[in-house]
């Protein structure tokens, strides 16, 4: 697996209550992975080469 767009430790921080499992970072990243494309496709197909926060 590559490096870890997020960070555990303030992903950890972000849950108030409840424990974060180790699966539960790889998810996230994958997540966050997918949106990150999605929004890089939307800019592009916008004639942009730069993602904004209305590409997400």
């Amino acid at each position: 697996m590559a490096d870890l767009i997020i960070s555990k430790s303030k992903t950890k921080a972000a849950v108030a209550s409840c424990n974060v499992s180790g699966e539960f970072y790889g998810a996230l990243d994958q997540k966050v992975r997918a949106m990150i494309g999605a929004a890089e496709k939307r800019a592009v197909a916008n004639g942009r080469k730069t993602v904004r926060p209305q590409d997400l």
